[in-house]
């Protein structure tokens, strides 16, 4: 009897705890809102090296297949042709490799509502990630086919319709520091593309060919959805290779460039 008794006691115990488990859901929702001090776009400001709020939304199946868009408000050189907002709508597939790695082959479409008529274009990318105990990484490479977008724009009737295209190949590393809530972060990328100004008044790679870089940290707010983060971001862009840009190169408030070191501070919150 008491044997029986206790087994029914445990059976009683247990079943609220089973009731509780989930299984995994088919299809999740996540998102994040950020507020930055500078939005840095491949290390040069979007928002004349003011502030920006942005947000992003994904829907994700346990298949690997997931959608979504990001956006964020624009100023100065990141206008494209008068936009105040980039709205961006990305959709792809990721799936595991074994050992912590992923793929990830997806596509990304630019849109700047209120800009001139040929500011939006696509570029795909594929994304190699992993990690190996606290160190995390990722590869990633980014072909933008060419697109009058991305091609140079001048008054002469022959550079009607012109196109080019863009490359750019980065790298991402970061880690977390054991017993902190803190992540160190770094990131390099190479741009390849069209030097100039294109039909929306910029250009991907402003000057043809650059470097840009960054390092950082962020901390997460225990208890809360919350992160802070700094980071020092800087290019390989000098003054006389973008001064046939000026003046749509710099800040509209002292004359410095927009692709010259800053540090950059955000507070973000995921869902």
């Amino acid at each position: 009897m008491k044997t029986r008794l206790a087994l029914a006691m445990l059976l009683g115990s247990a079943t609220p705890a089973l009731a509780q488990e989930e299984p995994p859901k088919a299809v999740t929702v996540t998102g994040s809102v950020a507020l930055v001090s500078d939005y840095r776009f491949r290390g040069v400001s979007q928002t004349d090296k003011e502030m920006a709020v942005q947000g992003g939304l994904t829907v994700s199946h346990e298949s690997g297949l997931y959608a979504g868009t990001w956006a964020s408000n624009l100023a100065g050189w990141g206008t494209f042709g008068g936009a105040n907002m980039e709205l961006d709508l990305y959709a792809g597939y990721k799936f595991q490799l074994g050992d912590g790695a992923a793929l990830d082959v997806g596509l990304t479409w630019y849109m700047y509502p209120g800009g001139f008529q040929n500011t939006d274009f696509a570029e795909p990318y594929v994304k190699l990630s992993g990690s190996l105990g606290p160190l995390s990484g990722l590869l990633g490479i980014a072909y933008a086919p060419k697109q009058e977008a991305l091609g140079n724009f001048s008054n002469t009737p022959e550079s009607n319709g012109q196109s080019e295209d863009n490359l750019y190949l980065w790298g991402d590393v970061s880690a977390g520091v054991k017993g902190t809530p803190v992540t160190l972060k770094g990131h390099i990328g190479y741009s390849n593309g069209n030097p100039g100004l294109g039909p929306n008044g910029t250009s991907l790679s402003p000057t043809g060919e650059y470097l840009d870089w960054l390092l950082g940290a962020d901390v997460a707010i225990p208890g809360t959805p919350l992160t802070l983060g700094v980071a020092y971001t800087d290019t390989d862009i000098s003054e006389a290779e973008s001064a046939y840009l000026l003046p749509n190169f710099s800040s509209t408030k002292d004359g410095s460039s927009i692709a010259g070191s800053q540090v950059v501070f955000s507070v973000s919150a995921a869902f």
